[in-house]
């Protein structure tokens, strides 16, 4: 029987886990954080199990190690990664982002307001700012950017944080 040689598979395994991580990576919106760092020592990783699993050293165990390695970090982590960055508050706020950009074009300003945002967020039946209560009576994040968004309005966490440069808006969880 003929079985495919280790630096072959190794070099195959490298391979897809670098098609996978870069696919996982651009298909996260622009506008959030696509933390490139944890996404960087994840391939990091899979091309350590790759190696592995290329290093010809005769033990099967330390082979399939190597390619249980390549699956979890090549293919589970990043795939996981990329389905998780994208949670209802965090949609919310892309939703509100595209929305106030709309409001701020449609008015012939290069720049998006907080009133644009505001509005937004309104509109789409969330809120502005952190939730005021007993233990923290003050209104944070409601005022300049970066904006603190809710997706309801009695909802204190989680909430997304969102900024602007211009018209291009930055959106990270907070």
């Amino acid at each position: 029987m003929n079985s495919v040689s280790s630096r072959v598979l190794g070099a195959a395994a490298a391979l897809a886990c670098l098609v996978v991580g870069l696919v996982a990576a651009f298909a996260v919106d622009g506008r959030l954080d696509r933390q490139w760092v944890m996404r960087g020592i994840t391939l990091l990783l899979a091309f350590g199990c790759a190696a592995v699993v290329a290093a010809d050293q005769g033990r099967r165990s330390r082979r399939i190690i190597g390619l249980i390695g390549v699956l979890m970090f090549g293919f589970v982590f990043p795939v996981s990664a990329t389905t998780w960055s994208k949670p209802p508050e965090i949609d919310f706020a892309l939703k509100v982002a595209d929305d106030a950009k709309a409001a701020a074009t449609k008015a012939a300003r290069s720049t998006v307001t907080v009133e644009d945002v505001r509005t937004a967020a309104v509109a789409r039946g969330g809120a502005v700012g952190t939730l005021k209560t007993a233990k923290s009576p003050e209104i944070r994040g409601a005022d300049s950017f970066p904006l603190i968004l809710r997706a309801k309005p009695d909802q204190g966490r989680p909430r997304t944080c969102l900024s602007y440069t211009g018209l291009d808006a930055k959106i990270r969880p907070c």
